[in-house]
């Protein structure tokens, strides 16, 4: 049975190593990791790895559900993708999460249903801040400046740059580009 672990922090801002740290003191052969938001495994490439990585006897591990993922949907089809290789999932710092027992299983239920919920209301409280600094200040709350400059775009376009060279060297999608070109 080899331990392999999974760790993963919201923003890049943030640090991994205390959850690496625990996850070698609690064991793990191989450690993957990542700086990723977690509502969604949309887009986690360490934890597709991880997953395809597994083999049956393995048990993934991580410090808490909810570094896996936090909607029950993502949580069971990781589970069931675990499940179909049998290989366990546990985490270390919510013991009773063990999915080799019935027990386990049960207690993941709940307790992702709790990370769910977690999230839910974090949403919720950033959207009512939002609403709420729109409509007392609306010439201060502008949310996230734009990174698209039209100017640059139209420039690029002009000199024969294609679109999906214009939105690498911009650093934007490049639907953006296309949007900007329809525009004219």
């Amino acid at each position: 049975m080899t331990l392999v672990a999974y760790a993963r922090v919201s923003h890049t801002d943030q640090s991994l190593d205390i959850q690496l740290e625990q996850l070698r003191a609690a064991g793990a052969e191989k450690v993957f990791s990542e700086k990723r938001t977690g509502g969604t495994t949309a887009d986690r490439d360490q934890l597709a790895q991880a997953l395809d990585y597994v083999r049956e006897g393995d048990v993934l591990i991580c410090t808490r559900i909810d570094r896996v993922a936090r909607s029950m949907s993502d949580l069971w089809r990781i589970i069931d993708v675990l499940a179909s290789k049998k290989v366990g999932f546990r985490a270390i710092h919510q013991p009773g999460i063990d999915t080799t027992t019935g027990e386990g299983r049960l207690l993941t239920t709940i307790l992702g249903a709790f990370a769910e919920h977690e999230n839910r209301v974090r949403r919720d409280r950033q959207a009512e801040g939002i609403a709420r600094a729109k409509a007392t200040a609306p010439h201060k709350y502008r949310g996230r400046p734009s990174v698209i400059r039209p100017d640059a775009v139209r420039q690029l376009l002009q000199e024969g740059i294609g679109p999906t060279a214009v939105a690498s060297r911009l650093g934007i999608h490049r639907s953006s580009v296309y949007r900007l070109a329809a525009l004219e």
